[in-house]
Protein backbone atom coordinates (compact mmCIF):
# COMPACT_ATOMS: atom_id res chain seq x y z
CA UNK A 1 0.00 0.00 0.00
CA UNK A 2 1.27 3.47 -0.83
CA UNK A 3 2.16 6.02 1.80
CA UNK A 4 -0.91 7.58 3.48
CA UNK A 5 -0.74 11.34 3.91
CA UNK A 6 -1.99 13.51 6.75
CA UNK A 7 -3.68 16.39 4.92
CA UNK A 8 -2.49 18.95 7.48
CA UNK A 9 1.13 18.00 6.71
CA UNK A 10 0.36 18.88 3.09
CA UNK A 11 -0.77 22.38 4.07
CA UNK A 12 -4.52 21.68 4.32
CA UNK A 13 -6.01 24.48 6.41
CA UNK A 14 -9.29 26.15 7.28
CA UNK A 15 -9.74 27.79 3.88
CA UNK A 16 -9.33 24.47 2.08
CA UNK A 17 -11.60 22.72 4.55
CA UNK A 18 -14.36 25.28 4.00
CA UNK A 19 -14.02 25.11 0.20
CA UNK A 20 -14.15 21.32 0.26
CA UNK A 21 -17.32 20.97 2.40
CA UNK A 22 -19.85 20.69 -0.48
CA UNK A 23 -17.62 18.17 -2.27
CA UNK A 24 -17.26 16.08 0.89
CA UNK A 25 -21.04 16.04 1.25
CA UNK A 26 -21.19 14.63 -2.27
CA UNK A 27 -18.98 11.70 -1.28
CA UNK A 28 -15.71 12.99 -2.76
CA UNK A 29 -12.26 12.90 -1.13
CA UNK A 30 -9.68 15.70 -0.83
CA UNK A 31 -6.12 15.55 -2.09
CA UNK A 32 -3.26 17.67 -3.39
CA UNK A 33 -1.61 17.43 -6.80
CA UNK A 34 1.96 16.29 -6.21
CA UNK A 35 3.08 15.95 -9.83
CA UNK A 36 1.77 16.21 -13.37
CA UNK A 37 2.89 13.85 -16.10
CA UNK A 38 1.62 13.14 -19.60
CA UNK A 39 -0.30 10.15 -18.31
CA UNK A 40 -2.11 12.12 -15.62
CA UNK A 41 -1.51 13.38 -12.11
CA UNK A 42 -0.05 12.14 -8.84
CA UNK A 43 -2.46 12.91 -5.97
CA UNK A 44 -1.38 12.91 -2.32
CA UNK A 45 -4.30 11.98 -0.06
CA UNK A 46 -5.45 10.15 3.05
CA UNK A 47 -6.08 7.18 0.76
CA UNK A 48 -2.45 7.13 -0.29
CA UNK A 49 -0.60 8.27 -3.37
CA UNK A 50 -3.01 7.87 -6.28
CA UNK A 51 -2.87 8.10 -10.05
CA UNK A 52 -5.36 10.83 -10.98
CA UNK A 53 -7.09 11.58 -14.25
CA UNK A 54 -9.30 14.53 -15.14
CA UNK A 55 -12.61 14.41 -17.05
CA UNK A 56 -12.95 15.93 -20.50
CA UNK A 57 -14.50 19.15 -19.21
CA UNK A 58 -11.35 19.87 -17.16
CA UNK A 59 -8.93 18.82 -19.91
CA UNK A 60 -10.63 21.18 -22.37
CA UNK A 61 -10.81 24.08 -19.93
CA UNK A 62 -8.56 27.15 -20.41
CA UNK A 63 -4.95 26.43 -19.43
CA UNK A 64 -5.18 28.52 -16.27
CA UNK A 65 -8.14 26.48 -14.97
CA UNK A 66 -6.80 22.95 -15.43
CA UNK A 67 -5.28 21.18 -12.39
CA UNK A 68 -1.72 22.26 -11.58
CA UNK A 69 0.92 20.99 -9.18
CA UNK A 70 0.11 22.29 -5.72
CA UNK A 71 -3.65 22.43 -6.36
CA UNK A 72 -6.14 21.03 -3.87
CA UNK A 73 -8.70 18.88 -5.65
CA UNK A 74 -11.88 16.97 -4.91
CA UNK A 75 -11.73 13.49 -6.42
CA UNK A 76 -13.76 10.33 -6.71
CA UNK A 77 -11.83 7.16 -5.77
CA UNK A 78 -11.80 4.52 -8.50
CA UNK A 79 -11.42 0.78 -8.32
CA UNK A 80 -7.81 -0.27 -8.57
CA UNK A 81 -6.43 2.72 -6.67
CA UNK A 82 -7.05 5.47 -9.21
CA UNK A 83 -8.84 8.79 -8.79
CA UNK A 84 -11.11 10.90 -11.00
CA UNK A 85 -10.61 14.62 -10.38
CA UNK A 86 -14.02 16.26 -10.17
CA UNK A 87 -13.10 19.81 -9.08
CA UNK A 88 -10.17 22.12 -8.36
CA UNK A 89 -10.54 24.08 -5.12
CA UNK A 90 -9.98 27.87 -5.20
CA UNK A 91 -6.28 28.78 -5.16
CA UNK A 92 -4.85 30.94 -2.40
CA UNK A 93 -1.88 31.89 -4.59
CA UNK A 94 -0.91 31.14 -8.16
CA UNK A 95 2.49 31.47 -9.83
CA UNK A 96 1.72 32.10 -13.49
CA UNK A 97 3.34 32.92 -16.78
CA UNK A 98 2.22 33.49 -20.34
CA UNK A 99 2.79 30.60 -22.73
CA UNK A 100 1.93 30.17 -26.39
CA UNK A 101 -0.19 27.12 -27.07
CA UNK A 102 1.59 25.68 -30.11
CA UNK A 103 -0.76 22.69 -30.25
CA UNK A 104 -3.65 25.04 -30.95
CA UNK A 105 -1.54 27.25 -33.23
CA UNK A 106 -2.11 30.20 -30.93
CA UNK A 107 -0.06 33.34 -31.59
CA UNK A 108 -1.14 34.86 -28.29
CA UNK A 109 0.20 33.72 -24.93
CA UNK A 110 -2.19 31.85 -22.68
CA UNK A 111 -2.05 31.63 -18.93
CA UNK A 112 -0.02 28.73 -17.54
CA UNK A 113 -0.02 28.01 -13.81
CA UNK A 114 3.50 27.04 -12.75
CA UNK A 115 2.64 26.32 -9.12
CA UNK A 116 -0.51 26.68 -7.00
CA UNK A 117 -1.06 27.43 -3.31
CA UNK A 118 2.54 28.45 -2.71
CA UNK A 119 3.41 30.41 0.44
CA UNK A 120 7.02 31.30 -0.44
CA UNK A 121 8.57 31.82 -3.88
CA UNK A 122 12.29 31.01 -3.68
CA UNK A 123 14.04 32.76 -6.58
CA UNK A 124 17.39 31.10 -7.25
CA UNK A 125 20.30 33.24 -8.49
CA UNK A 126 23.69 31.70 -9.32
CA UNK A 127 26.50 33.53 -7.48
CA UNK A 128 29.14 31.93 -9.70
CA UNK A 129 27.85 33.93 -12.69
CA UNK A 130 27.81 37.65 -13.33
CA UNK A 131 24.83 39.50 -11.89
CA UNK A 132 21.77 39.62 -14.16
CA UNK A 133 19.41 42.17 -12.59
CA UNK A 134 16.96 42.26 -15.50
CA UNK A 135 16.15 38.56 -15.21
CA UNK A 136 15.74 38.84 -11.45
CA UNK A 137 13.31 41.75 -11.85
CA UNK A 138 11.14 39.61 -14.13
CA UNK A 139 11.06 36.74 -11.62
CA UNK A 140 10.28 39.17 -8.81
CA UNK A 141 7.34 40.63 -10.71
CA UNK A 142 5.93 37.13 -11.25
CA UNK A 143 6.40 36.29 -7.57
CA UNK A 144 4.67 39.46 -6.36
CA UNK A 145 1.83 38.85 -8.80
CA UNK A 146 1.29 35.33 -7.41
CA UNK A 147 0.45 36.44 -3.89
CA UNK A 148 3.31 34.37 -2.44
CA UNK A 149 6.14 35.83 -0.36
CA UNK A 150 9.22 36.35 -2.58
CA UNK A 151 12.63 35.34 -1.22
CA UNK A 152 15.95 35.60 -3.08
CA UNK A 153 18.28 32.60 -2.76
CA UNK A 154 21.84 33.28 -3.90
CA UNK A 155 23.17 29.80 -4.67
CA UNK A 156 26.71 28.39 -4.99
CA UNK A 157 28.04 30.49 -2.13
CA UNK A 158 31.19 28.35 -2.09
CA UNK A 159 32.10 29.51 -5.63
CA UNK A 160 31.90 33.26 -4.96
CA UNK A 161 34.60 35.48 -3.39
CA UNK A 162 32.49 38.66 -3.17
CA UNK A 163 29.38 37.41 -1.43
CA UNK A 164 28.69 40.53 0.64
CA UNK A 165 28.99 42.70 -2.46
CA UNK A 166 26.56 40.50 -4.40
CA UNK A 167 24.10 40.47 -1.51
CA UNK A 168 24.19 44.29 -1.39
CA UNK A 169 23.64 44.49 -5.17
CA UNK A 170 20.68 42.14 -4.94
CA UNK A 171 19.10 44.12 -2.10
CA UNK A 172 19.11 47.27 -4.27
CA UNK A 173 17.11 45.38 -6.91
CA UNK A 174 14.84 43.32 -4.65
CA UNK A 175 13.79 46.14 -2.35
CA UNK A 176 12.47 44.84 0.96
CA UNK A 177 12.81 41.19 -0.09
CA UNK A 178 14.80 38.79 2.14
CA UNK A 179 18.09 37.63 0.59
CA UNK A 180 19.77 34.35 1.58
CA UNK A 181 23.20 33.20 0.43
CA UNK A 182 23.53 29.40 0.50
CA UNK A 183 25.74 26.56 -0.64
CA UNK A 184 24.00 23.29 -1.40
CA UNK A 185 27.42 21.66 -1.77
CA UNK A 186 28.55 22.46 1.79
CA UNK A 187 25.16 23.02 3.42
CA UNK A 188 26.01 26.56 4.54
CA UNK A 189 22.87 28.71 4.91
CA UNK A 190 20.47 25.86 4.04
CA UNK A 191 19.04 25.53 7.57
CA UNK A 192 17.80 29.12 7.34
CA UNK A 193 15.75 28.15 4.29
CA UNK A 194 14.23 25.23 6.17
CA UNK A 195 12.93 27.72 8.70
CA UNK A 196 10.82 29.35 5.96
CA UNK A 197 8.84 26.10 5.63
CA UNK A 198 7.80 25.77 9.27
CA UNK A 199 4.08 25.38 9.86
CA UNK A 200 3.67 23.09 6.83
CA UNK A 201 4.24 25.95 4.41
CA UNK A 202 4.87 25.34 0.72
CA UNK A 203 7.82 26.89 -1.10
CA UNK A 204 8.31 26.89 -4.86
CA UNK A 205 11.86 27.00 -6.22
CA UNK A 206 12.20 28.98 -9.44
CA UNK A 207 15.10 30.13 -11.56
CA UNK A 208 16.90 29.52 -14.84
CA UNK A 209 18.56 26.22 -15.66
CA UNK A 210 21.96 25.84 -14.03
CA UNK A 211 21.13 28.00 -11.02
CA UNK A 212 21.57 25.06 -8.65
CA UNK A 213 17.93 24.31 -7.92
CA UNK A 214 18.14 20.51 -8.14
CA UNK A 215 21.23 20.36 -5.92
CA UNK A 216 19.48 22.58 -3.38
CA UNK A 217 16.39 20.34 -3.45
CA UNK A 218 18.55 17.30 -2.71
CA UNK A 219 20.24 19.08 0.20
CA UNK A 220 16.93 20.18 1.72
CA UNK A 221 15.44 16.70 1.37
CA UNK A 222 18.56 14.90 2.56
CA UNK A 223 18.47 12.51 -0.41
CA UNK A 224 19.10 12.38 -4.15
CA UNK A 225 15.57 13.15 -5.28
CA UNK A 226 16.53 15.17 -8.35
CA UNK A 227 19.17 14.49 -10.99
CA UNK A 228 21.87 17.14 -11.26
CA UNK A 229 23.98 18.08 -14.26
CA UNK A 230 26.97 20.20 -15.13
CA UNK A 231 26.54 23.74 -16.34
CA UNK A 232 27.68 24.47 -19.89
CA UNK A 233 30.48 26.90 -20.64
CA UNK A 234 27.92 29.63 -21.46
CA UNK A 235 26.44 29.38 -17.97
CA UNK A 236 23.26 27.62 -19.04
CA UNK A 237 22.05 24.47 -17.40
CA UNK A 238 20.94 21.22 -18.95
CA UNK A 239 17.35 21.11 -17.68
CA UNK A 240 17.96 18.25 -15.26
CA UNK A 241 14.47 18.85 -13.80
CA UNK A 242 11.90 18.05 -16.48
CA UNK A 243 8.63 18.21 -14.52
CA UNK A 244 7.12 20.09 -11.60
CA UNK A 245 7.03 18.00 -8.47
CA UNK A 246 6.02 18.50 -4.84
CA UNK A 247 8.24 17.06 -2.08
CA UNK A 248 7.68 16.74 1.66
CA UNK A 249 10.69 18.17 3.49
CA UNK A 250 11.95 16.28 6.58
CA UNK A 251 10.99 18.28 9.66
CA UNK A 252 7.92 19.83 8.01
CA UNK A 253 6.95 21.85 4.99
CA UNK A 254 6.82 21.20 1.26
CA UNK A 255 9.09 22.11 -1.62
CA UNK A 256 7.89 22.44 -5.21
CA UNK A 257 10.69 22.13 -7.74
CA UNK A 258 10.23 23.51 -11.25
CA UNK A 259 12.17 23.08 -14.50
CA UNK A 260 14.39 25.97 -15.54
CA UNK A 261 12.52 28.55 -17.60
CA UNK A 262 14.29 30.05 -20.61
CA UNK A 263 11.59 32.72 -20.85
CA UNK A 264 9.33 33.85 -18.03
CA UNK A 265 6.65 35.87 -19.76
CA UNK A 266 4.59 37.81 -17.24
CA UNK A 267 0.83 37.45 -17.23
CA UNK A 268 -0.58 40.26 -15.06
CA UNK A 269 0.72 43.71 -14.17
CA UNK A 270 -0.11 43.34 -10.45
CA UNK A 271 3.46 42.24 -9.69
CA UNK A 272 5.17 45.27 -11.24
CA UNK A 273 4.38 47.47 -8.25
CA UNK A 274 6.11 45.06 -5.88
CA UNK A 275 9.15 44.45 -8.10
CA UNK A 276 9.57 48.17 -8.90
CA UNK A 277 8.37 49.86 -5.73
CA UNK A 278 11.01 52.58 -6.13
CA UNK A 279 9.73 53.45 -9.62
CA UNK A 280 6.12 53.40 -8.40
CA UNK A 281 6.92 55.78 -5.54
CA UNK A 282 8.60 58.23 -7.92
CA UNK A 283 5.73 57.95 -10.43
CA UNK A 284 3.30 59.41 -7.89
CA UNK A 285 5.06 62.77 -8.41
CA UNK A 286 4.73 62.73 -12.22
CA UNK A 287 2.63 65.51 -13.72
CA UNK A 288 0.34 63.02 -15.48
CA UNK A 289 -1.20 60.05 -13.69
CA UNK A 290 -0.93 57.91 -16.85
CA UNK A 291 2.72 58.83 -17.49
CA UNK A 292 4.73 56.14 -19.32
CA UNK A 293 8.01 57.82 -18.25
CA UNK A 294 9.17 58.23 -21.86
CA UNK A 295 8.68 61.70 -23.38
CA UNK A 296 5.97 63.19 -21.16
CA UNK A 297 6.78 66.58 -19.56
CA UNK A 298 7.08 66.72 -15.79
CA UNK A 299 8.12 63.06 -15.42
CA UNK A 300 9.54 62.58 -11.93
CA UNK A 301 10.92 59.15 -12.82
CA UNK A 302 13.09 60.44 -15.69
CA UNK A 303 14.23 63.32 -13.50
CA UNK A 304 15.37 60.75 -10.91
CA UNK A 305 17.39 58.97 -13.61
CA UNK A 306 18.99 62.24 -14.71
CA UNK A 307 19.98 63.09 -11.14
CA UNK A 308 21.40 59.61 -10.50
CA UNK A 309 18.77 58.64 -7.93
CA UNK A 310 17.39 55.85 -10.15
CA UNK A 311 19.41 53.52 -12.36
CA UNK A 312 18.63 54.01 -16.05
CA UNK A 313 18.70 50.27 -16.69
CA UNK A 314 16.05 49.75 -14.04
CA UNK A 315 13.69 52.23 -15.69
CA UNK A 316 14.34 50.59 -19.07
CA UNK A 317 13.46 47.17 -17.59
CA UNK A 318 10.28 48.56 -16.00
CA UNK A 319 9.20 50.07 -19.32
CA UNK A 320 9.91 46.86 -21.22
CA UNK A 321 7.83 44.74 -18.86
CA UNK A 322 5.00 47.28 -18.79
CA UNK A 323 4.86 47.38 -22.60
CA UNK A 324 4.95 43.57 -22.76
CA UNK A 325 1.96 43.31 -20.42
CA UNK A 326 0.04 46.01 -22.29
CA UNK A 327 0.64 44.13 -25.56
CA UNK A 328 -0.65 40.87 -24.06
CA UNK A 329 -3.75 42.63 -22.76
CA UNK A 330 -4.54 44.13 -26.16
CA UNK A 331 -3.98 40.80 -27.92
CA UNK A 332 -6.13 39.01 -25.34
CA UNK A 333 -8.98 41.47 -25.86
CA UNK A 334 -8.79 41.06 -29.65
CA UNK A 335 -8.79 37.29 -29.37
CA UNK A 336 -11.82 37.37 -27.06
CA UNK A 337 -13.65 39.58 -29.55
CA UNK A 338 -12.79 37.24 -32.44
CA UNK A 339 -13.96 34.17 -30.51
CA UNK A 340 -17.22 35.91 -29.65
CA UNK A 341 -17.78 36.78 -33.32
CA UNK A 342 -17.13 33.15 -34.33
CA UNK A 343 -19.57 31.94 -31.68
CA UNK A 344 -22.30 34.26 -32.90
CA UNK A 345 -21.71 33.26 -36.54
CA UNK A 346 -22.05 29.59 -35.61
CA UNK A 347 -25.26 30.26 -33.65
CA UNK A 348 -26.71 32.28 -36.55
CA UNK A 349 -25.83 29.56 -39.06
CA UNK A 350 -27.45 26.93 -36.86
CA UNK A 351 -30.61 29.05 -36.39
CA UNK A 352 -30.93 29.57 -40.15
CA UNK A 353 -30.56 25.85 -40.75
CA UNK A 354 -33.35 25.09 -38.31
CA UNK A 355 -35.61 27.74 -39.87
CA UNK A 356 -35.00 26.53 -43.44
CA UNK A 357 -38.19 24.84 -44.73
CA UNK A 358 -37.91 21.12 -45.32
CA UNK A 359 -38.57 19.77 -48.79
Amino acid sequence: MSYVFDLSSLGYGSSEETAFEPHGAAGLAAGRIGAHHRGGYVIFSELGELHGVSPGRLRSAPAGETPAVGDWVAFRPLEGGGALIEAVLPRRTSLRRGRRDLARDSHVAEEQVIAANVDVALLAVDLSLAAGPRSLERYLAAAWDSGAEPVIVLTKLDLCDVVEERVAETETIAIGVPVYAVSAATGEGVDALRGLLSGNRTAALLGPSGSGKSTLVNRLLGREAQATGAVRSDGRGRHTTTARELFLVPGGGLLLDTPGLRILQLWEEDGLGGAFSDVEELAVRCRFSDCWHETEPGCAVREAVSSGVLDAGRLESFGKLARELAYLERKGDKRAEAEERRRWRAMTKEARARARPRR
